[in-house]
């Protein structure tokens, strides 16, 4: 939220990563952590305190109920406070840095102009690059930066004309990327800036927050940048599939008592915990986690999963326990991982040292490789929703906005309002009245507070001129779907033509209207010698692609290789020159979030977002065009 970010000092990376610091820790959901809680996220974090210090830290920040636990928003302020406060000299920073692997890197990108310093941890560098190595090994385009010396500075070297982004891309969501309209070969600077803007864009798409990194921030191979959009590529490419529809046998995961739809509304995170106890409790290990940090450093909880995952005739076994040395104890056990083939990310300093981000990829990609869950009898697959298209789509552009924090389920993490919020207080800076906005929640008012804040978020989207009627705030609040999309619809159509509008700074500003779009594409059709035409968005001749690339050759000409449209009629054609649209579109600098079947079917709410982004990229002004 605006004023909480204000507060803390702390950019929306920081903010979403104490989310998930935080949810993994309230293992029960409860939205509330106790003392003994609070050390193992502060410890995660970076800080390790004494008992009486934690004590004395939850008095101070339990400003609500007085129970001794914090919720969300009060372990924010106590982690902000506790960064402020804690200056433990330069000196003793760097010699922080030599133990733990980090390099402090001075302040690189248009928000770190006041002088700030980025942390960028050796062993993400190592982890990343070794992961790079493994999954395109065998990709003709990449083996001429294969493979990534894991020590040195060659991530952020050959990750700088786009094609390892682009690729990495395509394999955390396949098909994301039209790779026809990747350059290759020897690169000009301005090819080389188009692979990057067509990576940037692409990871928008699927829901990576780049706001601040630009084109000339990767091609310069600013560490913490590159570092910090790979994490988020790898990361939604190993959470994913991580729910009921890809693996039916999540069901047995299932507590007593505890209905399909609560367990859905559980975060990636908290399913592999409860993965990783599922099997525990099978293998016999009385050993349970309720985080991937300090509940993982002797490493006992990993013996007793690989061996329990692992195919019988691989030969894995749980002889490491024994090890009384913690980094020899981890270091065996890698080994035993290594014969099923699951030995990613973490080294044995990043078990004993109980590293976030590398511990979760182990477990999710242990996960993604060895479910071995098998699906209840009982289990009823008509229950289970699938994610559609649009709501996926409206997931992505929520997260690429930066909201905090990280929206895994549509429905349920729109309920208190505060991400819609946001996003008003992004469309229309000042419309929140952020001293009406609850942000920290009553325990025994949660619900009523929740709904207030839905009514407000309605009470907004009136003053902002939307079409509510009909959509009250206990509909928000309830997860209703159909009027839920409304809303969200409503709001990334007001961010599109509030940035349409700013850039066409007409005459009074006047908000631009969808027969001005319409108008846009024909006369830019037109002055570039283009035959098609559009009559509107629900237009049937949209739906081969064609019109969208001839746009887009008129915005850059040159920019479509069109020996690659396929001319006949079939469905599959249709996709293939709207799946190579799409990705035209985005390299050359336009915010597509839509998919080819939008295009195909004639989605038209989705295909007016394709023509205003390629509007907004022809009103940009030219010193951010290619």
């Amino acid at each position: 939220m605006a004023d909480i970010r204000q507060s803390l000092m702390l950019n929306s990376d920081q903010l979403n990563e104490l989310s998930d610091v935080f949810k993994t820790i309230d293992l029960d959901g409860s939205g509330y952590i106790n003392v003994s809680e609070l050390g193992d996220a502060l410890s995660i974090c970076g800080y390790k305190l004494p008992g009486y210090e934690l004590r004395d830290m939850v008095r101070n920040f339990d400003t609500k109920i007085k129970d001794d636990k914090l919720d969300l928003e009060e372990f924010k302020m106590l982690y902000a406070q506790l960064k402020s406060e804690r200056d433990f000299g330069s000196k003793l920073k760097k010699q922080i840095a030599r133990r733990e692997g980090i390099d402090h890197l001075g302040g690189m990108s248009q928000t770190s102009a006041e002088g700030t310093t980025h942390s960028v941890r050796k062993e993400e560098q190592v982890a990343f690059s070794n992961w790079i190595n493994r999954n395109l090994a065998d990709d003709p385009d990449c083996q001429k930066y294969l493979p990534l010396s894991p020590e040195s500075r060659d991530l952020y070297v050959k990750c700088n004309d786009g094609i390892v982004l682009c690729k990495m891309i395509n394999k955390s969501q396949p098909g994301t990327i039209d790779e026809r309209t990747l350059n290759r070969g020897k690169l000009s600077i301005y090819q080389i800036h188009e692979n990057l803007t067509l990576a940037l864009n692409s990871a928008a798409s699927i829901g990576c927050n780049i706001v601040n990194i630009g084109p000339e921030d990767l091609q310069a191979g600013k560490p913490h940048l590159v570092l910090g959009l790979l994490w988020q590529i790898i990361r939604i490419g190993l959470l994913s599939d991580i729910n009921l529809h890809e693996h039916p046998g999540l069901a047995a995961l299932l507590n007593e008592g505890e209905t399909l739809e609560e367990f859905m509304k559980l975060s990636p995170e908290q399913i592999l915990i409860r993965w990783v106890n599922f099997h525990l409790e099978r293998s016999g290990c009385h050993r349970r986690v309720s985080n991937f940090q300090g509940d993982i450093k002797d490493s006992i909880p990993y013996i007793y999963l690989i061996k329990q995952i692992a195919p019988s005739d691989a030969g894995v076994s749980t002889l490491a326990e024994h090890e009384l040395d913690l980094s020899d104890r981890a270091e065996k056990m890698l080994g035993e991982a290594d014969k099923i083939g699951c030995r990613s990310f973490v080294s044995s300093n990043d078990i004993v040292t109980g590293n976030y981000k590398l511990n979760l990829a182990f477990v999710a990609n242990m996960f993604n490789m060895y479910p071995g869950l098998e699906q209840p009898e009982d289990f009823n697959m008509e229950e289970v929703h699938q994610e559609t298209r649009e709501e996926k789509m409206y997931r992505n552009w929520m997260n690429s906005m930066g909201v905090s924090p990280y929206a895994h389920h549509l429905y349920n993490d729109l309920t208190d309002g505060l991400i819609i919020f946001q996003l008003y207080d992004i469309i229309k800076p000042g419309i929140v009245e952020w001293k009406r906005v609850i942000q920290k929640f009553n325990r025994m008012r949660k619900l009523m507070e929740k709904i207030e804040n839905c009514n407000y978020a309605v009470e907004l989207g009136k003053q902002v001129k939307f079409s509510l009627v009909g959509i009250a705030g206990k509909d928000i609040y309830d997860g209703n779907e159909t009027l839920t999309l409304a809303l969200v619809w409503q709001l990334m159509k007001a961010y599109t033509l509030s940035l349409l509008s700013k850039l066409a700074d007409s005459e009074g500003g006047h908000p631009i209207v969808e027969s001005e779009i319409v108008n846009w594409v024909n006369n830019k059709l037109s002055s570039g010698g283009k035959t098609s035409r559009i009559t509107g968005f629900n237009d049937p001749n949209i739906g081969d692609g064609k019109v969208v690339i001839d746009v887009v050759d008129c915005l850059k000409p040159g920019s479509v290789d069109y020996k690659l449209i396929k001319e006949s009629n079939s469905e599959e054609t249709r996709l293939e020159n709207a799946k190579y649209a799409i990705s035209l579109a985005r390299k050359i600098g336009a915010r597509v979030y839509a998919l080819p079947e939008d295009i195909v079917e004639v989605k038209s709410k989705m295909v007016m977002t394709v023509f205003a982004c390629l509007m907004i990229r022809d009103f940009q002004p030219s010193e951010k065009k290619i």
